[in-house]
């Protein structure tokens, strides 16, 4: 048995009008739900790029606006279908119903108790532009007969199409985004209840502790709830039975501190709101003349302007005394001696560096054969993840696939291995290019203190540096060991 219920996306304003129907897309075809999309398929277009081509065939009839799609959900009896037979029940359902004007994406979900399939459509017909409408009645006429008729076919139990489809349909807008949706509302209003129980000596201190939170409260048959921003009351039981009047009252009386936190787990979590931004109003032109008598006449004065140019060499002076004064500091350098071998150990840790990173390179090279072979892959996977879903149209991308393929298993290695060899040459370049930029950046800083001194023509200073220089010669006429 399969029970059929349509629902359809309105769009978002100029800015983004397709925003539902993209969120829907991203939700019907989650990996979690759908074995890690095994179980996606589509009609007339590419799940992949599903959204893309619903938009331009809008763009190309210019209707971009208004309704953005519908969603179909096919529920099964729980344990009467597998999702593979479910999966082949869709793909019929959507090639008899839309299969000839409209494109549409349709999965099987089975993470739940009961199998059942969720059918996104775009509202423009890409044959002739025409928008789909739902009629009253569309749901007996046409897609719960299609519905039973499959599930026949199949061996499955039917239902009886009454006269009123009202009880088997729901015609109504996806969610709100900030109303219904990632913004949710269930589990700030449980926090509120929760601190609001924790402070409350009793039921009285309880509500007017949620009143000063801005929440509105209703007494009756149910207790309820609005918090600030949200459209219409929630009842506090269907939060769960912790939330009755009677449970809440309950307990206000047991509940403390200590209680509260030997008996919950806190988890922080970030709360997303959005708040709406106003532009501020420019001033009219009588505004302008009476703000520019109040300067003329001393009653308003301007904010005097940043004088921070004329120190701008001193701050870069100071910056500079800094960092040769960490230097200094890290390499324990207290004589112009000390700061002529750093500088020279420097320079040889900044020859070393260079010479690993060379030999990383040097040894990418060796596999850049195979590097390649899995670029192309890369370019390829897309068409090959469709050709797995039973596409036919990308035999010639899946043969191409095969080949290349081949060619890694020759080598002895497959698409995976590659392409994690490539993530360890990647991350051992950058390695190396940070020690080598730091080495230099380390090194060019000890030459900068050493041309100072020097500059200051001090006489210990210029000894050195002739001793540098004539060590220098030696070692370039020096002949190389055997």
């Amino acid at each position: 048995m399969a029970i059929s219920k349509i629902l359809y996306m309105k769009d978002c304003g100029k800015g983004y009008p397709g925003k539902h129907l993209k969120q829907a897309l991203e939700y019907v075809m989650n990996p979690e739900k759908t074995q890690s999309g095994r179980l996606i398929g589509g009609m007339n277009c590419q799940p992949d790029t599903a959204y893309k081509q619903m938009i331009e065939t809008k763009k190309e009839f210019n209707k971009v606006d208004k309704r953005q799609g519908y969603h179909l959900i096919l529920s099964f009896k729980e344990g009467e279908v597998t999702p593979d037979v479910a999966f082949e029940i869709t793909q019929k359902f959507v090639a008899e119903y839309l299969g000839k004007e409209y494109e549409a994406v349709y999965c099987i979900h089975d993470n739940t108790d009961h199998v059942h399939s969720h059918i996104v459509f775009n509202s423009v017909s890409f044959v002739d532009g025409r928008k789909y409408r739902y009629e009253k009645g569309d749901w007996a006429k046409y897609i719960q007969p299609i519905t039973n008729r499959l599930c026949e076919e199949y061996g499955l139990s039917t239902i009886e199409i009454g006269n009123d489809d009202k009880e088997h349909t729901e015609y109504k807008t996806t969610h709100n985004d900030y109303r219904h949706g990632k913004f949710v509302w269930d589990k700030m209003i449980m926090r509120d209840l929760d601190a609001c129980i924790l402070q409350a000596g009793n039921f009285e201190d309880f509500t007017e502790l949620l009143s000063d939170k801005g929440y509105e409260l209703k007494f009756g048959k149910h207790f309820a709830v609005k918090p600030p921003g949200m459209g219409v009351y929630r009842r506090c039981k269907s939060l769960g039975k912790d939330y009755t009047e009677e449970r809440i009252r309950q307990r206000i009386e047991e509940e403390d501190l200590s209680f509260y936190r030997s008996s919950k787990e806190f988890k922080p979590e970030i709360v997303k709101c959005y708040v709406r931004r106003y532009k501020r109003t420019r001033l009219t032109g009588l505004q302008k003349k009476y703000y520019a008598k109040l300067y003329r006449i001393g009653k308003l004065k301007k904010k005097p302007y940043s004088q921070v140019w004329k120190y701008k060499d001193e701050i870069k002076k100071m910056e500079k005394l800094q960092k040769q004064y960490l230097f200094l500091v890290r390499h324990d350098i207290h004589s112009m001696e000390q700061l002529a071998a750093t500088v020279v150990n420097l320079t040889d840790k900044r020859k070393e560096s260079s010479a690993e990173k060379s030999k990383v390179y040097r040894a990418r090279k060796r596999y850049k054969e195979l590097f390649d072979v899995a670029d192309e892959m890369d370019l390829l996977k897309g068409a090959e993840n469709n050709y797995r879903r039973g596409d036919e149209f990308f035999i010639e991308e899946h043969n191409r696939w095969m080949e290349l393929e081949k060619i890694l298993s020759d080598e002895g290695y497959d698409y995976e291995e590659i392409k994690r060899l490539q993530e360890h040459f990647k991350e051992e370049v950058r390695l190396c290019s940070e020690k080598e930029s730091a080495a230099k950046k380390e090194l060019n800083l000890g030459n900068a203190i050493w041309k100072d001194m020097v500059s200051e023509e001090e006489p210990e200073a210029k000894e050195i540096t002739e001793e540098r220089e004539q060590n220098k010669d030696k070692i370039i006429t020096r002949q190389p060991r055997r």
